[in-house]
C-alpha cells in the first residue's frame, strides 16, 4: 500500500528519508498518525541534531536515530529502525541494559564517559568506546515511557591513548638502565606484556651471526607454555625451516615486513577484552638505523577485535623503531662496557707488569750502585782520575735510574689502590724547608734566585715524609727546568681551613689550554722550552695523586711569559689526622737528593766545551786524526763520555746542549760530523737535520743520529730526513767510532771525486718505503747513450780497485769492449728495506722490466734465481750495515743485461756457510757473476749476454 508521507521526516535527511518510507503501522509503536505529540517532538528534536542521537520508546524499546548515530551503528542500519534495541544491540545489551533500565526506572538521566562496548558492525567482534547520556523520554502525561540517548564514539581516542602509554613505558624500560642486551629486551618485553589488549603476544629476536635467537617474550598465561611451545628459539637463516616461515621470520630478517595469517591454526592463545582467539600477527624488522640487515625481529600480535587498519599498523611502526632504539643502546653500552673492562684489565695488567718489573730492577741496581759506591769510596786502592770519572758516570746514572724506578712503582701502587700514607707527625714547615735548602746551590748555580718563606705552623701536621719529600721535589725540579731567570719562591701557610704549600716561578708559563691536561700522566706540553728534553711525564701526575693521597689537592695558576704557581692544600681535617704507629720511615732525603744531581746535569754550560784530541794519537797513517765533531746532547754525563770517547780517537769534539746551539756552531765553524741525539729542548734532532739539509752550505755535512728510540720506523724516520746514520742506544763505542769513520771518509772522498755522486747522494737515503717496496730510479738513455750514474749506484767496472774511502777490493772487474753501450735500453734502480721479504719485491719488479723489453723467458728466470741469490745474501750476511737497504741497479743494452746488487754491510772473513764467493759460484750457473766488496758494502754483478 502507499504510505502517506509525512513533514514529521522531512527535515531528517537520508535517515528522515528511511524514516517516512518505512511502514511504521507494523511496528510496535503503530501509525504516525496515531503517535502523541511527545513522540512527534522527540522525533523531530532527533533528526534536527547533528550530534548522535537514539530515541527509545516504548515497551519493546523502538529504535529511531539520526544520520550521525547510523554512522555509529555500521551495517545494523537501516533495519535497526523501528527495531528492538535489545535485537539491534545484543552483543552490547548486558553492558546497555543496567543504564537504560536505571533511567526509565527512576527518571534520571546518566553519563557515562569511554563505555566499552562490544559491537559487531563491520563484521567482527569489535572493540568500542562511546561516551554515553541516558535520559528519560516521557509521553504527553508526563509518563517514562522511554529513553533519549545521546553519545559519541570515541574508540580512537581511547585506543590512542593506551598505545601512547604502550610507547612511554618502553622508552622508560629502555633508558639504558641496564647496559645487558637481554635484560633491556626483558625489560621491553615486561612493558609490552602490560599492554595485551593492542599487543596480545610479542617476542623479540635479535640476530646473532646466522642465526636469529630469541631473547624474550610475553603473552598468554604465564603459567602456560602455549608461547614458548609454539615460537621457535633459534633460527637458522641459511635454513629456516618451515615453522620460522610459517611466523615469517626469514623475511623480516632480510627487512621484509610480513603478515602473518591463520594464527589460530598453530598457536590457541584468548586475545582481547572478551577472549577471541587471536588470528593474525606480523613479523617486523627491527632496523639498525643504517643501510645495514636488520638487527632482528619483533613478533607482534595483532588483536581480533581492532581491525588492522593504517592507525595500528602506523602504531606497530613506532613500537619497532622504540624496541630497536632500546636495543641498538643497549648494544652499544655493551660494546662500550667491554672496551671499559678490556682497557680497564689491560692497564691492570700494565700496572702490575711496571710494579714486577720495578721490583725486579731493584736487586740488579743495587749490586751496581753498591759496588760502585763501594769503589769510589775505597781508600785502600784508589782509583785514579781517569777511572774515578768513569765509575762517578756509572753511578750518578745508576742513581738515576733507581728514581725513575722508585717513580714508576710508586706511580703504579698509586693506579693500583695499593699505595698507603704512612703518615706521621711532622713539623711540615722544617721538613720543606730543609727539602728546598737542598736545591739551593743548583738554583743558584742556575743564575735564580731560591726564596724559601716557611714560617711555623700553629698545630704540628700528620703526613707521610716520603711522600712529602716527593711533591716538594718534584714541584721544584719542574720549577728549576722551566725557569731561565728570576727565581723560585717556596712557602707554607695556614688558615683555619687548611695547609698550603706553595712553589712559585717566574718561568716561562703554561698556556690556559694546557691546564686542564697538566696533571694527565705522560703529558708533555709541546714545544715549551725547557733545560733538558729527559723526564717520564709522570712528575705532575705523581704530584697530584700522592695529595690526594694524603688528602689534599693540587691547584695550579699560571700565565704565559709570567710564571706558574703550584699550590698544594690540605684541610686541617686530614692535616690532624690520627698518625700511623711505629717508626718514622727511613730514607727520606734520598729522592731530593737524586733530583738535584739529574738537576745540576742540566745547568753544564757547553760553550766553549771542547775536548782535545788526546795526547796519545791513534795510528800515525790514520788520515782522520784532527777530524771536528760537533756533539749535541741534552744529558751532561752523555756529553762527557762521547767526549772522552772521540777525543781518544785523536779527533778535536765540542759539544752543545741542544739543536739551537749546534746550529749556531755549524755557522761558525763547519766540523767534519755532526753528531746528535734526538730528544733534545729548544730543537730537537731531526729538526736539526731537516734544517743543515735545507741549507746548501751543510747540504753534505755528515749527520749521524743517536737516539732511544729503537725500532725500524725511527731509524727510517731519521734518515728520510737526510741522517747519514742512525744508531740507537745503547751501542758499542767500538761500532760509534767505526760508523763515524765511515762517514767522514764517504764525505771526503765525495768531495775530492769530481766525477763522483753528487753531495746529496750521502745526506739523502732513499730507504723510506714500507717493507717489500722500492724506491725507484728509472733512466731511459737519449740517442747519445750519455746517462750520469744514478745515486748510490755500484763503482763502473773499469774503475779502480780501490773504493772511494780508500779500502782494496776483494775482486776487480775487467772492462768489456760492449759496456759502453750498456744501458742503451735500459736503466733502472731500485732500493730496498734489508728484509726478507725485499727479495721477492725485488724478482717482480725486475721481471715487469724484462717483461717490456720482450726479452726470452728462459734468460730472464735464469737472471731472476742468480739475483734471488744474490739478494739473500746480502740480507741475511751484511755485517753491521750502515743503512738498512739493499740496491739493485738493472742495465739492458743491445747485448748484454747487467744486475747489481749492492748492500751497506761490512766485510770480514766469513765461515764458509756464509761466504759470498761460494753463493757467487751458485750463481755461475744462470749468468757471470762478480763481486766487488769495500769497507761500505758488498756489490754483486751478474751478466747474461742476451744473443
Amino acid at each position: 500500500m502507499t504510505r502517506p508521507r509525512s513533514d514529521l521526516f522531512d527535515d531528517g535527511g537520508a535517515t528522515g528519508q528511511l524514516m517516512a518510507e518505512l511502514d511504521w503501522a507494523d511496528t510496535p509503536l503503530g501509525a504516525v498518525s496515531d503517535w502523541p505529540q511527545s513522540l512527534r517532538s522527540a522525533v523531530r528534536m532527533v533528526l534536527s541534531s547533528r550530534y548522535p542521537m537514539l530515541l527509545l520508546w516504548g515497551d519493546r524499546l523502538s529504535q529511531l536515530y539520526n544520520d550521525a548515530y547510523s554512522a555509529l551503528i555500521g551495517d545494523k542500519h537501516p533495519g535497526a529502525l523501528g527495531d528492538d534495541v535489545r535485537v539491534t544491540l545484543a552483543e552490547g545489551w548486558d553492558v546497555l541494559a543496567p543504564l537504560i533500565e536505571q533511567a526509565m526506572a527512576t527518571g534520571v538521566a546518566s553519563w557515562v564517559p569511554a563505555l566499552q562496548l562490544l559491537l559487531e558492525r563491520a563484521g567482527y567482534r569489535e572493540e568500542a568506546y562511546f561516551s554515553v547520556s541516558h535520559a528519560p523520554a516521557r509521553d504527553d502525561d508526563g509518563r517514562t515511557v522511554g529513553v533519549l540517548t545521546v553519545c559519541s564514539e570515541v574508540t580512537e581516542q581511547v585506543v590512542g591513548e593506551r598505545r601512547l602509554r604502550l610507547l612511554r613505558d618502553l622508552s622508560l624500560r629502555g633508558d639504558g638502565r641496564t647496559v645487558d642486551v637481554d635484560a633491556t629486551c626483558a625489560r621491553l618485553i615486561d612493558a609490552i606484556g602490560g599492554h595485551p589488549l593492542d599487543v596480545p603476544f610479542a617476542a623479540i629476536y635479535l640476530r646473532d651471526g646466522g642465526t636469529l635467537r630469541r631473547i624474550a617474550h610475553a603473552g598468554g598465561d604465564p603459567r602456560d607454555a602455549t608461547i614458548t611451545g609454539s615460537l621457535p628459539t633459534v633460527v637458522d637463516l641459511a635454513d629456516p625451516g618451515p615453522t620460522a616461515r610459517a611466523w615469517g621470520l626469514p623475511d623480516a630478517a632480510a627487512g621484509r615486513p610480513t603478515d602473518v595469517t591463520g594464527l589460530d591454526e598453530r598457536l590457541s592463545l584468548p586475545a582481547g577484552p572478551w577472549g577471541d582467539p587471536a588470528r593474525a600477527a606480523l613479523a617486523l624488522p627491527l632496523p639498525a638505523g643504517a643501510d645495514d640487515q636488520p638487527l632482528g625481529v619483533l613478533l607482534v600480535g595483532v588483536s581480533p577485535n581492532r581491525s588492522l587498519d593504517e592507525a595500528y599498523r602506523s602504531f606497530y611502526q613506532l613500537l619497532t623503531q622504540q624496541v630497536s632504539t632500546a636495543v641498538r643502546n643497549a648494544q652499544e653500552y655493551e660494546r662500550e662496557r667491554r672496551r671499559a673492562e678490556t682497557l680497564a684489565e689491560l692497564d691492570r695488567v700494565k700496572t702490575t707488569f711496571f710494579t714486577n718489573v720495578s721490583h725486579e730492577f731493584r736487586t740488579p741496581l743495587t749490586l751496581m750502585l753498591g759496588p760502585l759506591a763501594d769503589a769510589l769510596a775505597d781508600t785502600a786502592a784508589p782509583l785514579t782520575p781517569p777511572q774515578r770519572e768513569r765509575v762517578e758516570t756509572a753511578w750518578r746514572s745508576a742513581t738515576r735510574l733507581l728514581t725513575l724506578v722508585n717513580s714508576l712503582l710508586t706511580f703504579s701502587s698509586l693506579e693500583a689502590g695499593r699505595a698507603r700514607s704512612d703518615a706521621h707527625e711532622v713539623d711540615l714547615s722544617a721538613l720543606t724547608a730543609e727539602l728546598a735548602s737542598v736545591f739551593r746551590a743548583a738554583v743558584e748555580r742556575a743564575g735564580l734566585t731560591l726564596d724559601v718563606d716557611c714560617p711555623p705552623l700553629p698545630h704540628p701536621v700528620t703526613v707521610d715524609p716520603v711522600n712529602w719529600e716527593r711533591v716538594v721535589t718534584n714541584l721544584l725540579s719542574n720549577a728549576l727546568k722551566y725557569t731561565f731567570i728570576g727565581g723560585i719562591r717556596v712557602a707554607v701557610d695556614a688558615d683555619h681551613d687548611e695547609v698550603r704549600l706553595t712553589v712559585a716561578d717566574t718561568g716561562i708559563g703554561i698556556a690556559e689550554a694546557e691546564l686542564p691536561k697538566l696533571f694527565e700522566r705522560f703529558h708533555r706540553v709541546q714545544g715549551a722550552r725547557s733545560r733538558s728534553h729527559e723526564g717520564t711525564g709522570i712528575g705532575l701526575a705523581l704530584v697530584n695523586e700522592l695529595a690526594r693521597l694524603e688528602g689534599g689537592e693540587v691547584r695550579v695558576t699560571s700565565q704565559v711569559g709570567v710564571g706558574t704557581t703550584f699550590t698544594v692544600a690540605l684541610p686541617w681535617s686530614a692535616a690532624r689526622r690520627a698518625a700511623a704507629t711505629g717508626p718514622s720511615p727511613e730514607g727520606w732525603g734520598d729522592a731530593a737528593r737524586a733530583a738535584v744531581q739529574e738537576a745540576t746535569g742540566w745547568l753544564t754550560d757547553p760553550a766553549g766545551d771542547v775536548a782535545e784530541p788526546a795526547t796519545a794519537p791513534g795510528p800515525a797513517a790514520d788520515e782522520l786524526a784532527g777530524a771536528r765533531i760537533l756533539l749535541a746532547d741534552d744529558n751532561s754525563d752523555m756529553r762527557a763520555y762521547l767526549s772522552r770517547l772521540l777525543a781518544a780517537q785523536g779527533w778535536r769534539v765540542w759539544s752543545v746542549t741542544d739543536g739551537r746551539q749546534a746550529l749556531d756552531a755549524v755557522h761558525r765553524e763547519l766540523p767534519d760530523l755532526v753528531l746528535t741525539d734526538v730528544m733534545m729542548p729548544v730543537l730537537d734532532g731531526f729538526d736539526l737535520v731537516r734544517r743543515l739539509r735545507a741549507d746548501p752550505a751543510t747540504r753534505s755535512l755528515p749527520v749521524l743520529v743517536l737516539s732511544a728510540r729503537a725500532g725500524e720506523e725511527a731509524s727510517v724516520a731519521g734518515l728520510s730526513l737526510g741522517a747519514d746514520d742512525y744508531l740507537v742506544k745503547p751501542f758499542a763505542a767500538a761500532e760509534l767510532i767505526a760508523r763515524i769513520r765511515t762517514a767522514i771518509r764517504r764525505a771526503r772522498s765525495g768531495a775530492s771525486d769530481p766525477d763522483g755522486p753528487a753531495p746529496t747522494a750521502v745526506s739523502t737515503p732513499t730507504s723510506t718505503q714500507p717493507v717489500g717496496t722500492a724506491t725507484e730510479t728509472r733512466a731511459r738513455t737519449g740517442p747519445s747513450g750519455d746517462q750520469p750514474a744514478p745515486v748510490g749506484a755500484a763503482p763502473a767496472e773499469g774503475a779502480s780497485p780501490v773504493d772511494r774511502a780508500g779500502d782494496p777490493t776483494r775482486a776487480s772487474a775487467i772492462a768489456r769492449p760492449d759496456e759502453d753501450r750498456l744501458g742503451d735500453r735500459l736503466d733502472e734502480q731500485w732500493t730496498y728495506p734489508s728484509v726478507p721479504t725485499s727479495a721477492a719485491a725485488m724478482r717482480r719488479d725486475v721481471r715487469l722490466a724484462l717483461d717490456d723489453l720482450d726479452v726470452d723467458g728462459d734468460v730472464a728466470e735464469d737472471l731472476l734465481l742468480a739475483a734471488s741469490e744474490a739478494m739473500n745474501n746480502a740480507v741475511e750476511h751484511a755485517q753491521r750495515p750502515s743503512r738498512p737497504e739493499v740496491r739493485v741497479r738493472l742495465q739492458v743494452g743491445d747485448t748484454l743485461v747487467r744486475i747489481s746488487v749492492r748492500d751497506f754491510g761490512t766485510w770480514r772473513d766469513r765461515r764458509p756457510a756464509m761466504d759470498r764467493g761460494r753463493g757467487a759460484l751458485l750463481m755461475n750457473a744462470y749468468g757471470d757473476v762478480r763481486l766487488v766488496s769495500t769497507g761500505e758494502g758488498t756489490t754483486v754483478t751478474i751478466e747474461r749476454r742476451l744473443t
